[in-house]
């Protein structure tokens, strides 16, 4: 097994062995028997058809958010912007239903779509643009540009989108059914996660196997080499930005068409951040993201029903995925560290 392999084992067994424990101390210190409680985690998260196909719906866009995260740091660009992607992506793709809400599926829906995915390519892009351009660190404006986008959400839900017959609910009017986005398996699982992992395996192929990628790799470990052999830093990071963007684009138009049926205020959970999350738990590698999301997934279900039926707060399943994110990245970065002063 290569050194690599080894420390993502360690860090795998060890980040696994550390969230138990502390979810244990957690768990009991609020009076809760852990084993119990972390059995009933795993039943609500993976324990059946239902709640496999609940975890499923939450892990659709954390993947895709995490996608939108990997692929600018290829670049060696930290984007946190998914959850404001996300919701231009929404916004774009709402204002093709509300402008056009009679038109025809074969064109209502894919029109949406594109619309939902220009909108977030457009939105990561600009941050993209400030960052080849001005300079202007890429974490810094797409964190600034998530509070932009949930403001113009609002802007729209609470004023000229706003449905009159939702009773002051603000909220834009309900999707029609030629633009929603279909779901599988009479679920609520949809398409979008079917192309979540065709662009996780695509990405891993182009970024892997392709002269792109060998681009992407040398841009980010010294521009003036890779503007040598024919890499602009400038066209990749506007590229890598727009197609994340895109992306997380998707991802909020199809929650919000699939999941939501209108778009609404509260239309991501932390979808945005838990994909960033995810991204540096995988390692930024594009397989790994979709087994790793699909778990975060489960834990988010199997918190929602361990609130309903637990009546365990929500603010523990909270707790408990942040332990999971800390853990995870701990160890990680302690076995990377103790393999580097070794090595």
């Amino acid at each position: 097994m290569s050194d690599a392999g080894k420390i993502r084992l360690v860090a795998t067994l060890g980040g696994g062995a550390a969230f138990l424990l502390a979810a244990s101390i957690f768990l009991i210190a609020i009076g809760r028997p852990p084993l119990t409680t972390l059995g009933q985690m795993a039943l609500y998260g993976f324990g059946d058809g239902y709640s496999l196909s609940e975890s499923l719906v939450k892990a659709t866009p954390i993947l895709l958010c995490a996608l939108a995260v990997i692929l600018p740091a290829r670049l060696g660009l930290i984007s946190v912007g998914g959850e404001g992607q996300m919701y231009f992506g929404a916004l774009t793709g709402t204002a093709i239903v509300v402008w056009f809400p009679n038109g025809p599926i074969f064109l209502l829906l894919p029109t949406m779509l594109v619309a939902g995915a220009l909108g977030g390519a457009v939105w990561s892009g600009a941050a993209g643009l400030l960052r080849a351009r001005c300079n202007v660190n890429e974490t810094i404006s797409t964190l600034l540009m998530n509070y932009i986008a949930v403001l113009l959400v609002s802007y729209a839900i609470y004023g000229a989108w706003k449905d009159p017959a939702s009773l002051g609910w603000p909220a834009s009017m309900a999707f029609p059914k030629a633009a929603t986005v279909p779901s599988m398996f009479g679920t609520r699982v949809h398409v979008g996660l079917v192309a979540g992992i065709i662009a996780a395996l695509m990405l891993h192929i182009g970024v892997t196997y392709t002269r792109w990628g060998i681009g992407l790799k040398v841009l980010s470990g010294n521009r003036k080499v890779g503007a040598m052999v024919g890499f602009s830093f400038v066209r990749q990071t506007l590229l890598v930005m727009a197609i994340g963007g895109a992306l997380a684009g998707f991802a909020g138009i199809c929650e919000t068409s699939a999941i939501q049926g209108r778009l609404q205020a509260g239309l991501s959970v932390g979808y945005g951040l838990t994909g960033f999350l995810v991204a540096w738990l995988s390692g930024q590698h594009f397989l790994r993201a979709v087994p790793i999301a699909i778990l975060i997934g489960g834990l988010i279900a199997a918190g929602d029903a361990l609130q309903l039926y637990s009546k365990i707060p929500s603010a523990s399943a909270t707790i408990l995925q942040g332990l999971l994110f800390v853990a995870a990245l701990g160890v990680s970065g302690l076995a990377s560290r103790r393999s580097a002063r070794h090595g």
